[in-house]
C-alpha cells in the first residue's frame, strides 16, 4: 500500500447543495473500479449561501476520503482551484489532482482513464469535448455552442496550436511538478473566472510539459445556474491577445524582422538620397552599409540583448558584422546588377503623401532585402550574438 499514489478529485463549490451529495457518491462509486491509486475528494466551497458544506459535512461521517476546505469569502474558480491544489499537495500529500465539475458535467467515467495517461508519462491530461469520442449537449442553447466553439476556434487560432482543440475544458488531471511550475504565474497575474483555465494550459505548453487528452462528452447539469457570466468573453479576449502580443515582443525572429525593417526604411531612404550624387551601383552599395550600421545598432540593444555586446567587443564585432552581412550584400548587389542590365530602370509610380518616387530600382532593392534578410539572421545567431557557452565545475 505504501507504493499506492494518491489523487485528489477538487470541487469548487458555490451553491451547489442539490448536486454535490450525488457527485460525492458517483466519484466514490468508480473509485472502486481504479486500481494502483488511492483517491479521494477536496470540497473547496466559497461559503455558499445554500450552505453546501453542511451537506459535505455529513457525508464526511461515511467517507474517510472526503476533504472540505473552506473560503471565507468568494474567491471564484481560479481563486478555489489554486487554493484546493496548495492544499491537496500539500496537506494531503496527492500526486495528481483532478479539476472536476460539482455539478457531474464531467464524466466521472473517464477518471482511470485519464490517470492511465498520467502512468504513461503524461504531465498533465486534459478532456475535451472537441475531439473524436466528446461532444457537448443536444440542448445548448445557440448562444452557448457558439461561445464554447468559436472561443476554442479562437484560442486555437491565435495561440497557432491546433492540436488542442478545447482550451477552455475544466476536466483535468495536473501532476505535482505542472502546478509548481505554473501556480507562481497564476498567482501573479491574478487570474479570474474561467480564463484560469486557459492560462494553466498556456503556461503549462510554454513551459514544455506534455499534456495528453482523452476525448468526453460534456453533460447539461439538472440542478442550479451556469456560473458563465458576460466577463467570460471579456476577460478571455483580454489574456489570449495579451500573452500573443507579448509572445511576439519577446520572439527573436520578430524582434529581427522589425530592426530590418528599420533597415530597410534606412537603406531606401539613403538609396533615394545617395542617387542624388552617385551612380546607381555606388549610391546602392552607400546605402546597403547606412542600412548595416543601423542594424547592427538595434539587433544589438534589443534583438540579441540577452548577448549584448561589451564595449570591448563592439569594434572588432562590427568588423565581424559587416563580413556576416557580406552575404546578404552580395545578394543583393547581383540582384541589383541582375535588375538593372536586364530589365532596366524606369519609373513606376509616386509614393502618396511624401511624394517619393518608386521606380524599378527601388523594387530591385526590396527584393534583395527579404532575401538577404533570411541569410542575415542564421549569420547573425551563428557568428556575432551567438550563445555563450556556460563553463562547468
Amino acid at each position: 500500500m505504501s507504493n499506492t499514489k494518491t489523487a485528489i478529485v477538487i470541487l469548487p463549490t458555490y451553491n451547489e447543495r442539490d448536486n454535490i451529495k450525488k457527485t460525492v457518491e458517483t466519484l466514490e462509486s468508480e473509485f472502486k473500479k481504479i486500481k494502483g491509486w488511492r483517491m479521494g475528494i477536496l470540497v473547496v466551497d466559497d461559503t455558499s449561501p445554500d450552505k453546501t458544506y453542511e451537506v459535505v459535512k455529513k457525508l464526511q461521517k461515511k467517507y474517510k476520503n472526503l476533504h472540505l476546505l473552506m473560503n471565507p469569502k468568494k474567491s471564484g474558480l481560479g481563486g478555489a482551484y489554486l487554493k484546493g491544489m496548495n492544499h491537496a499537495f500539500g496537506k494531503l500529500k496527492a500526486e495528481v489532482v483532478f479539476e472536476f465539475d460539482a455539478d457531474l458535467s464531467h464524466d466521472p467515467t473517464k477518471l482511470g482513464e485519464f490517470l492511465k495517461k498520467i502512468d504513461q508519462g503524461a504531465d498533465m491530461v486534459l478532456g475535451t469535448r472537441y475531439q473524436m469520442g466528446g461532444g457537448i449537449p443536444d440542448n445548448w442553447g445557440l448562444h452557448r455552442k457558439f461561445l464554447s466553439w468559436f472561443g476554442n476556434l479562437f484560442i486555437m487560432a491565435i495561440m497557432l496550436d491546433f492540436h488542442i482543440r478545447d482550451w477552455t475544458s475544466g476536466y483535468r488531471a495536473i501532476t505535482k511538478k505542472v502546478y509548481h511550475k505554473v501556480h507562481p504565474k497564476l498567482h501573479s497575474e491574478r487570474f479570474s473566472g474561467y480564463t484560469f483555465q486557459i492560462g494553466f494550459l498556456y503556461h503549462a505548453l510554454k513551459a514544455g510539459y506534455q499534456v495528453d487528452l482523452v476525448p468526453y462528452q460534456f453533460v447539461n447539469r439538472v440542478y442550479g445556474e451556469s456560473k458563465i457570466g458576460p466577463e467570460y468573453i471579456k476577460n478571455t479576449l483580454t489574456f489570449v491577445l495579451k500573452v500573443r502580443l507579448m509572445d511576439l515582443l519577446h520572439w527573436r525572429l520578430f524582434k529581427f524582422a522589425v530592426v530590418g525593417g528599420v533597415g530597410a526604411i534606412v537603406q531606401l531612404a539613403s538609396l533615394h538620397f545617395f542617387r542624388l550624387s552617385f551612380s546607381y551601383q555606388l549610391a546602392y552599395f552607400f546605402s546597403v552599409e547606412m542600412a548595416v550600421l543601423s542594424n547592427f545598432i538595434f539587433n544589438n540593444i534589443w534583438t540579441f540583448s540577452d548577448r549584448k555586446l561589451t564595449l570591448k567587443e563592439t569594434p572588432i564585432k562590427f568588423f565581424h558584422f559587416n563580413l556576416a552581412s557580406a552575404g546578404s550584400i552580395i545578394i543583393q548587389q547581383i540582384i541589383a546588377f541582375v535588375g538593372e542590365t536586364f530589365f532596366g530602370l524606369r519609373p513606376l509610380f509616386m509614393i502618396p503623401l511624401i511624394g517619393m518616387p518608386f521606380d524599378s530600382g527601388t523594387l530591385y532593392a526590396i527584393i534583395g532585402i527579404l532575401i538577404g534578410m533570411s541569410w542575415n539572421f542564421f549569420a547573425y545567431n551563428a557568428f556575432i550574438w551567438k550563445k555563450k557557452k556556460v563553463k562547468r565545475g
